[in-house]
């Protein structure tokens, strides 16, 4: 009996996961120190980084702080809304899809 040898091919494609950008949006009450603290605590920002983004902020209305998959944006969004609501701000994170 002759013996068949079958190669069975598989390609899986993998895609990239969906990316989502985290805002931090401008009000009137939350202060800039604080937006700079939270931009180095929970974004991992240099000081000089987290000045530019506060800045633009403040001008432009809102920033992206970063961008991440889904769930790690999310967890993001959560802690910028405790951290803001401890201290008595109303600081405002969104995410979007990049």
């Amino acid at each position: 009996m002759p013996k068949i040898e079958e190669e069975i091919q598989s390609s899986l494609m993998l895609d990239e996961p969906t990316k989502y950008k985290v805002l931090l949006h401008n009000d009137d009450y939350t202060t800039m120190d604080f937006v700079v603290e939270i931009l180095m605590a929970i974004f991992h920002k240099n000081i000089l980084q987290s000045e530019q983004i506060m800045l633009t902020i403040h001008k432009s209305g809102k920033a992206v702080c970063g961008i991440y998959t889904y769930d790690i944006a999310q967890t993001k969004v959560y802690q910028v809304k405790e951290l803001a609501k401890s201290n008595g701000f109303p600081l405002l994170a969104t995410l979007e899809e990049a």
